[in-house]
């Protein structure tokens, strides 16, 4: 099947472009962004050789469903999603650090934890806890922002302020948002038999006012347990059923590669390519409890991403 895995448009009053991981971002006369979330897909930091069906669609809608549903508590760069696989904003002035909130020990938390670590970028952990426990409260472990095949590093609040990274005001007030935004996220998800363990968020800055940024909420920026099997299995130390991109990680830890130098990435056979893109369309669903309605897949997708652009491109300039 065909997949956006990059793209090279050329948009009226472009002017400049940034390739990320997953997203490709142009610059529209200094003022707009144009984000076309692709269908690559990265772990550990790597983009992986072959794109998944219908995953850029997935993480644009879902991102844009929850942009909606948080503007109430924070001013968002979304201006409108003209494509299912667009999103057109504001630009703003990133800030440097991404904000990563935790409320269950499980993933790299854990996996720092089990090796030894008593503690998450300034913040204690306690002695004696398990695999996917609830912490008493979220906590905010934050990561420097990675430029593009560099890899995010966790750094302490202290950290921050000190090296002036962000003003001890501005990171507050970050933190301030970031828990707002997951607790409505935690809402969210409890209507739809949802637990969020822990996601991240990044913000920006547009004549003096902060803006959450980029993509919330979504799986490959946060890690979901369905709520009603989460006790059992805890009880039992047994695996959670997990909606996340955790299930990629695991799949290519099992096949020996962690991002690791010297280490080769396993085949993405088609049918490793299909159950992923099955999966992704599954954690749409699930979380947001709507049904996916696949975009038309065809040899002329680009020409439909362009002309969805440029007509609402249209309307702004």
């Amino acid at each position: 099947m065909n997949t956006i895995t990059r793209t090279d448009f050329l948009f009226p009053k472009q002017t400049d472009k940034y390739v990320g991981k997953v997203r490709d971002v142009y610059t529209i006369d200094n003022k707009y962004l144009t984000m076309v979330v692709t269908d690559r897909i990265s772990a550990f930091d790597i983009v992986l050789p072959k794109g998944i069906p219908y995953k850029g669609q997935v993480l644009n809608q879902i991102a844009s469903k929850f942009l909606d549903a948080t503007s109430d508590i924070v001013p968002n760069w979304k201006i409108a999603s003209p494509d299912p696989m667009v999103t057109i904003g504001r630009k703003c002035e990133p800030f440097p650090v991404e904000m990563i909130v935790r409320a269950y020990l499980t993933g790299s938390s854990w996996r720092a934890y089990k090796a030894g670590a008593r503690e998450i970028c300034g913040v204690p952990i306690p002695e004696g806890m398990r695999e996917h426990q609830r912490f008493d409260k979220p906590i905010v472990t934050p990561t420097t922002k990675a430029e593009y095949g560099a890899h995010d590093e966790d750094i302490a609040r202290e950290e921050i302020i000190s090296r002036g990274l962000v003003s001890e005001e501005d990171y507050d007030m970050l933190e301030k948002y970031a828990l707002a935004l997951f607790e409505r996220g935690s809402v969210m998800a409890a209507e739809q038999g949802l637990i969020l363990v822990d996601t991240k968020y990044e913000f920006g800055r547009q004549n003096e006012v902060i803006y959450l940024i980029d993509e919330i909420h979504t799986p490959d920026s946060s890690r979901y347990f369905y709520a009603d099997s989460y006790e059992n299995a805890f009880a039992k130390g047994e695996p959670q059923r997990q909606l996340s991109k955790e299930f990629v990680r695991e799949w290519l830890m099992e096949n020996g590669f962690q991002g690791k130098e010297g280490q080769k990435l396993p085949e993405m056979t088609p049918q490793v390519v299909e159950d992923i893109s099955n999966r992704y369309i599954e954690l749409y669903e699930n979380i947001t409890g709507e049904s996916f309605q696949k975009a038309e897949i065809t040899d002329n997708i680009y020409t439909r991403i362009e002309t969805n652009t440029e007509n609402m491109l249209a309307r702004l300039l």
